[in-house]
């Protein structure tokens, strides 16, 4: 693994904590940071990405910028270096902290970003790979911009314009991360063809444009809907492809189903049927999936704040196990009375859904009356729990078998009798 630290511009002066570099370490004999060297040499050169901004009039590309590389030994032992910008923290982490889950508009956002340094880098004979929150960097200094970085595993797809043949092999499959693996790396595709250090591409990640936009897909689903159909199965690779092939023969029903309300899937649905068309070789019009994500370019920053309660309202049965039992911990009901065994009883405490009936109103005129007898003869102090300051909670009765039993007149007459002997017994005593 290779480490990153912090650099200074001058080889003699110590790096401060507010420098704008750093320097990425790796033993030499490893072989990720040698094909990132690659990548940056070939692909990523400054005046080539200011040449594809100034055609695609584009004001931000999220390539980091590369400044240099080397050689260094120490205590007996080689290192590859590469100097680099510094950036600043990575989506995952902004993801967790927002419950995982993102807003739908900034999800559109950040899939046109990406989709911008796809275009380049495809563009330049080369994939990326490995796209997934962890390797979206936000700036150090503009934090309102996102970086695709780690390009450990990018594959020169096509050197020389000449695109890889297809090759499926079983025993080389599920390379990747395997939550958003493309169904190629599941099936092993290879890479026929190799250079220096061709055995290390031989092993690595989707080799194709195609791949690229599906692991793209698949982020923008877990972004926006906060869980993946095989997330409880990420220990079975098998199962993982299955359930995603499952997902991409069903589109885009097998997508939108999923919508929690108020909050559509459409546009990743869209996106995904427009990635499943594109054959192997095929170069993506790229233009034509940005208009699938977003009619128009977001101009606004990016709005990394927690989504609201309606936009995370996801459908029960479409959360896999760790997700279901964190909803269920976070709804837990409040207890009110015991009943005949002992055990607290609970109230139901589920949010009124918004612009639908409430359950206090679909109460009949019955349960109203019989309640409100109840409270005017004293019976019983309160039949539900208060709620306080908690808005979209509803009222309900405790369940039958926990009403209190109105007295009748013959059970009032006798408990008076047993009372009035009671006082006589214990004053004849005294």
């Amino acid at each position: 693994m290779a480490q990153t630290m912090t650099a200074s511009r001058y080889p003699a002066t110590a790096a401060r904590e507010d420098t704008d570099y750093v320097i990425k370490v790796e033993y030499h004999e490893n072989g990720s940071l040698f094909t990132e060297l690659k990548f940056y040499q070939r692909a990523a050169k400054t005046d080539s990405i200011n040449t594809w901004k100034r055609r695609k009039g584009l004001d931000f590309l999220g390539i980091p910028k590369y400044w240099g590389s080397g050689y260094c030994d120490h205590d007996g032992k080689r290192y590859r270096f590469m100097v680099m910008d510094r950036l600043g923290t990575d989506l995952q982490k902004v993801f967790l902290e927002n419950g995982e889950q993102m807003r739908k508009e900034t999800v559109l956002q950040l899939g046109c970003l990406i989709l911008d340094v796809l275009e380049y880098i495809h563009e330049n004979e080369y994939v990326h790979a490995d796209i997934k929150a962890a390797n979206l960097l936000l700036g150090h200094r503009d934090p309102d911009k996102v970086y695709l970085v780690d390009y450990g595993l990018s594959y020169r797809y096509c050197p020389n314009g000449e695109h890889k043949d297809y090759k499926e092999n079983p025993k080389k499959g599920h390379n990747g991360t395997i939550e958003y693996t493309s169904l190629d790396a599941h099936k092993g595709v290879e890479k026929v063809s190799g250079q220096a250090m061709g055995c290390l591409d031989h092993v690595r990640g989707p080799p194709s444009r195609r791949g690229d936009l599906e692991v793209l897909g698949y982020c923008l689903l877990h972004w926006q809907h906060g869980t993946l159909p095989w997330l409880s199965v990420l220990r079975n690779p098998a199962q993982v492809q299955e359930a995603k092939a499952k997902l991409i023969a069903n589109l885009p029903d097998s997508v939108i189903q999923m919508s929690p309300s108020n909050c559509t899937l459409v546009d990743v649905a869209g996106f995904l049927c427009s990635v499943r068309a594109l054959g192997y070789n095929e170069k993506p019009d790229y233009q034509a999936l940005r208009k699938v994500l977003s009619a128009t370019r977001s101009q606004s920053p990016l709005d990394l704040s927690r989504p609201r309660a309606v936009e995370t309202a996801r459908p029960a049965a479409n959360r896999n196990s760790s997700h279901a039992r964190a909803a269920v911990r976070s709804t837990r009901r409040k207890p009110v009375a015991k009943d005949e065994d002992g055990n607290w009883d609970k109230v139901d405490s589920k949010p009124a859904r918004v612009g639908s009936r409430t359950k206090g109103e679909s109460k009949t005129q019955e349960q109203k009356q019989c309640r409100s007898n109840l409270s005017a003869k004293g019976a019983t102090k309160s039949s539900v729990v208060a709620r306080g300051s908690d808005e979209g909670y509803i009222d309900d009765p405790l369940p039958s078998r926990m009403q209190p039993k109105p007295q009748g007149t013959k059970q009032r007459q006798k408990h008076e009798q047993d009372k009035s002997k009671s006082q006589t017994k214990r004053i004849s005593i005294s």
